[in-house]
Parts: C-alpha cells; sequence; structure tokens
C-alpha cells in the first residue's frame, strides 16, 4: 500500500515526477522551451502545493497573471489542461494514495477548471 502526502519531501518528489512527465509530453511539453528556468520554476511549484495541501503560507504570487502572460504568447487549449490535469494526476497516483493524495488531485482539478474558464473565456 502506497503512504499519503506527509510533507515537503513528498510534495518535491511529486512535483519531479510530474515535470520529468510535462518535460516528455507532446502536448504541453513546448509551454516549457528553450531557456526556461527550471531551477526556479520548481522551487516555486514546491512551496504552491505545499501551501495547497498544508495551508504553510509558504507560496505568495498570482498564478492567473503567469498563466494569463503564457496564453498571449502560446495560447493554451482545452486540450492542454485536460494534459496537465491528467499528468499530475497520474503522478500523484503513482506515488500516493489516500487524504492529502485525493485532496491535492481535487485542487489540482478546480485550479485547472477556474484557469481554462478564465483564460479560453477572456
Amino acid at each position: 500500500m502506497k503512504k499519503d502526502i506527509l510533507n515537503k519531501k513528498d510534495i518535491e518528489k511529486l512535483v519531479n515526477l510530474f515535470y520529468e512527465k510535462v518535460k516528455k509530453d507532446p502536448t504541453i511539453s513546448h509551454f516549457f522551451n528553450d531557456g526556461f528556468n527550471w531551477d526556479k520554476h520548481l522551487e516555486i511549484m514546491y512551496n504552491f502545493w505545499e501551501n495547497v495541501v498544508f495551508y504553510t503560507g509558504s507560496y505568495s504570487g498570482n498564478p492567473m497573471d503567469k498563466h494569463f502572460e503564457i496564453h498571449s504568447k502560446t495560447p493554451l487549449t482545452m486540450k492542454d489542461f485536460n494534459q496537465w490535469t491528467k499528468l499530475f494526476n497520474d503522478s500523484v497516483d503513482e506515488l500516493y494514495s489516500g487524504e492529502k493524495s485525493d485532496l491535492i488531485k481535487l485542487k489540482a482539478s478546480n485550479i485547472a477548471i477556474v484557469m481554462q474558464t478564465k483564460i479560453l473565456n477572456s
């Protein structure tokens, strides 16, 4: 039986696995092209997801602004959001199982729905 997400180290492991999948994915990898600062992005994502799951206050920022900026350069599609959600959920399921694992998948799906609604309907 898989353990649940218990701490920031578990979040880091999840985020790293997810982005390894993203880097290879033909649908969404192009959003992370040459010159992308992976170290900076991963650190932000560790803090973002830690805050989402454990309410640590470790993240401050506005992900909507960043995604609107991305969309203005390379339009996001429903297919992109669906693939992002699939890869994220697959990564969670590969590593973890339990209450926090279910919570992070629910939050990720909700975030994707809000983003796609705001971005694709703007």
